[in-house]
């Protein structure tokens, strides 16, 4: 069973769909994350986890190389 409870604002991997997002907020058992360079945010039904240093940069170099193709705003 899960009993880490996230702060809003913290970087967090969910476990269920493989993703790194920031915590935006709960709702009973799920918690809104949205992506690292913003976006829609998902339920995370899964289990969390505080993403680790090489997540979270991941995630940002993701972010910037769709930035550079033109695919983000």
């Amino acid at each position: 069973m899960n009993t880490y409870a996230p702060e809003p604002g913290e970087l967090v991997y969910d476990e269920a769909t493989r993703k790194v997002g920031r915590v935006m907020g709960n709702e009973g058992p799920y918690w809104q994350l949205r992506p690292v360079g913003g976006g829609l945010e998902w339920d995370a039904h899964g289990p969390l986890r505080p993403a680790t240093a090489a997540e979270g940069l991941s995630a940002g170099v993701a972010l910037a190389n769709a930035r550079s193709r033109g695919e983000t705003p």
